[in-house]
Parts: C-alpha cells; structure tokens; sequence
C-alpha cells in the first residue's frame, strides 16, 4: 500500500530517446522505413509460405511462425516509439505498459522455441533422413508450433500475475522506449525479489534451455557433414541449414548483447540503442537472410512478379 504522502501511479511516462531532440526527424523517418520493411518482409515469407504449394515443407511451416512473431514483435513496439519520437515522450497506462511488457515477452520467448524446433528438423534431415518424412509430418509441426506457444504464453502470463500485484507509488518516468522489465521491476514500491527470482528461472528456461539444445544439434549436425565424404556433399548438406544458423547467430548475438551485458556499468541510453538493435536487426534481416540465401524462395518470389507482371500487361 502506499503510504499517506505518496500518490499511485496510474500511468507511466516513457522519455526514449531524448538525447535525440536535434534529429528526430531523421530517426521518425528511418526507423518508420525500417519498420514497413520488416512489415512487408515478413508478411511476403507469411503469404508464399502459406500459398505457394512447394514451400509448404516443415522447415518454412516453422519459419512462417517465426516471420508472425517478429511481425507482432516490432508492432507492439515500434508503432508506440514512433510516436514518442513525435511528441517528445509518451504516456501509457499501467495496464497498458503491463500489457506490453507481457506481449513482448511472449514474442521473445517464442522466437527462442521456434529457433529450436528449427534446429531440430535441420538435425532430423541431415542425421536421420530416412525417418524425417515420417517424423516430421503435418500434424507434428503443429504440435510442435503450438507446445512452443502455448508453453511460452503460460509461463509469461504466470510471471504476469506477480508483476500486476506490484504498487508503484513514486516515480512514474520510465528512461526507455517501451515497458520492459528491469525499468518497471525499478519503479516499484513493492518488494520485487520473488519476481525477479521468478524471471530468472523463466529466462533458463525459456531462453538459455533452447539455445543449449541447438547447440547441441548442431554439434551433431557437423560431425555428420564431417562424415561426408565429397567437398561437393559437405557444401550441399551445410546449405540446408546455412539460412537458420545465420538467423540464430543474429538473434543470439544481439539477445546477448543486450540482457548479459552490465546495466549497471552501463549508461542508460546504451542499454536502450542495445535494446533497439535487438528489437530491429533481426526481423529486419531474416526476410533477406532466406530470400537471398533460398533458391525455393526466390523462385517463388520470381514467379509472383511474373505472374503479376503478365495481369498487367493483359490489363
């Protein structure tokens, strides 16, 4: 309870980016092209994954889940720091910075699941080929897909449940550009440690837990390459899997970067540009990563532009 002295708050203040009063045009402008990219990106793997009958194979079945999450991932965040950039700071609602910061860990979280259940058909391909088709049938990739979702959504509404117990009774400004834990868990008048025990056993699990498993299939992956006889053989077979590891690099490195990193000895604004290129780089560079690195994608995607193109010409 707060006490007679303090008010509750209500609502929370985000300040973002500040420091970048001078250039916030520019910033308005690149991050909103950033975002239509990542948008179109990802709704264009979506689209073919779902329409095109020769890419409805496991692997891209699972990609597409990926692609929804940073979709959904970028759109609880971006949109709401776009206007922030505009209005020199945002007001949001407890309820609302709750409801983010829930949402944001949900699509985290799943993107971590989905990464491995990747690296699991990528294992099952190249060491087991001749039980992947049996294994790896339509049925099983939804189940996989959805134990991944409903297991993340479980446990982050749980951690949810002891977070919305907190009062807050002192400050209300928030130095980031949207509700993560750290800044909302530092604002509280109660007594975080319990959630704060709680968030780092959900983070083994739901984070370190997956990325040991990949780790693991992928040393099982290589030492099956090795065993390959032919130069030629060993370059096909790694190709297989080459688009998801470059994606797993790419979204470990920056989760790295930012949560392993020492917030303490970091400066606040440090933490939010690390927290941004997280949010960013990676839904920003998968669409590229299997579009350019993918010969069944780019088929597709040239075989839509010439469909498209010939209905323009008869029009």
């Amino acid at each position: 309870m707060c006490k007679e002295n303090e008010t509750k708050v209500t609502e929370f203040h985000l300040s973002g980016f500040h420091n970048l009063y001078n250039y916030r045009t520019l910033f308005f402008i690149v991050l909103l092209v950033i975002y239509i990219v990542i948008v179109v990106g990802n709704l264009l793997i979506i689209f073919l994954v779902s329409f095109i009958d020769h890419l409805k194979v496991p692997m891209f079945f699972f990609l597409k889940h990926l692609a929804m999450a940073d979709v959904l991932l970028t759109t609880i965040v971006i949109p709401v720091m776009l206007d922030m950039i505009l209005r020199h700071g945002r007001v949001i609602s407890v309820i609302g910075c709750l409801t983010q910061l829930s949402l944001y860990g949900i699509f985290v979280s799943v993107q971590c699941f989905l990464l491995a259940v990747m690296s699991y058909d990528r294992y099952l391909a190249i060491c087991s080929p001749l039980h992947y088709a049996s294994f790896m049938n339509p049925s099983r990739c939804l189940q996989l897909v959805s134990t991944s979702w409903s297991l993340v959504v479980t446990t982050v509404l749980s951690e949810l449940v002891s977070i919305s117990q907190f009062e807050f009774c002192g400050p209300n400004i928030i130095d980031h550009f949207f509700c993560d834990l750290n800044p909302v868990v530092e604002l509280s008048s109660s007594d975080t440690s319990t959630v704060i025990m709680e968030d780092f056993v959900f983070s083994i699990f739901m984070v370190i837990c997956p990325f040991t498993f990949i780790i693991i299939t992928y040393i099982c992956i290589l030492i099956t390459i090795m065993k390959i006889t032919s130069t030629s053989g060993r370059k096909k077979t790694f190709s297989t899997c080459s688009s998801h590891l470059t994606t797993v690099c790419t979204y470990y490195m920056t989760l790295i970067t930012v949560y392993m990193s020492p917030s303490d000895k970091s400066p606040s604004n440090v933490n939010m540009y690390l927290s941004l290129l997280y949010i960013v780089l990676t839904p920003l560079m998968n669409p590229f990563i299997y579009s350019l690195r993918n010969h069944e994608f780019e088929g597709a995607i040239k075989k839509i532009l010439k469909r498209i193109q010939i209905e323009m010409v008869e029009l």
